[in-house]
């Protein structure tokens, strides 16, 4: 059983500053990407980030010059570094880890952590 375990969510004024972070845990294969999505109230989830085994990396428009993703391979754990933070970011932020094993390819889900943005 895999499990991903995510923290760092909370509440930020426009302008400021977040950090998330996603530890995956468990009988894991070969972590392929690992990335982050998010869904704000009335939305579909949308991607907003991810990065590959090889750290090539890849944003939404929304987002780019204003996240950075990475990661830690040692630890299987991706991070979302936010800054300039603006109100439409508010959503619930969804880490997605993406592996292949014995079943071949797997995705993986957070539970998922909000993030709210005040004007």
């Amino acid at each position: 059983q895999v499990q991903l375990v995510e923290s760092g969510g909370g509440l930020v004024q426009a302008g400021g500053s977040l950090r998330l972070s996603c530890a995956a845990a468990g009988r894991l294969g070969s972590i392929r990407t690992m990335g982050w999505h998010r869904q704000a109230p009335g939305k579909q989830r949308e991607l907003v980030a991810t990065i590959t085994a090889i750290s090539s990396t890849n944003y939404a428009d929304s987002v780019k010059g204003r996240f950075t993703i990475s990661r830690d391979n040692a630890k299987n754990t991706v991070y979302l570094q936010m800054t300039s933070l603006r109100p439409e970011d508010t959503a619930v932020y969804y880490c997605h880890v993406g592996e292949v094993g014995g079943k071949g390819w797997t995705d993986h889900w957070g539970q998922g952590t909000q993030v709210t943005v005040s004007s």
